[in-house]
């Protein structure tokens, strides 16, 4: 992300900044006025317990976008439903349960010791072994 990159805005991006009140904040873009430079971010984290959960406007220089993050197991993707339910956003928790599903259904590769083993023999074929 170039320097000019962390100051251009869209909705959706997750940003942190401080508020006019100079609370620290961190939070996910509504909406974006390029004409003021201004964006209205939805607070999720902040110093000041009073801003969680209402949304802010920011000023863009006051404002940085937050590197996207990579989703790589399940207890990310189910802390990120969390939010996405505490923010009302239905089309961001059905994306999320969609990921988890699709992790879900991944068969596992270790076997209970219970379970047979298949393995194949020297002539190709498989033989079950306990």
């Amino acid at each position: 992300m170039t320097m000019a990159d962390k100051y251009l805005f869209e909705n959706g991006d997750w940003v942190q900044g401080r508020s006019n009140d100079g609370a620290l904040v961190h939070g996910y873009v509504e909406t974006v006025d390029s004409n003021q430079r201004i964006i209205k971010v939805n607070v999720v984290e902040s110093d000041n317990e009073k801003a969680i959960g209402k949304s802010l406007w920011i000023l863009n220089k006051w404002s940085e976008k937050l590197p996207d993050l990579t989703i790589s197991n399940e207890s990310q993707i189910l802390t990120l439903i969390d939010l996405a339910l505490l923010s009302k956003d239905e089309q961001w928790f059905m994306e999320l349960s969609g990921q988890l599903a699709s992790i879900k259904e991944v068969p596992e590769m270790h076997t209970k010791k219970s379970e047979f083993l298949i393995s194949p023999n020297r002539i190709g074929n498989f033989d079950t072994k306990k």
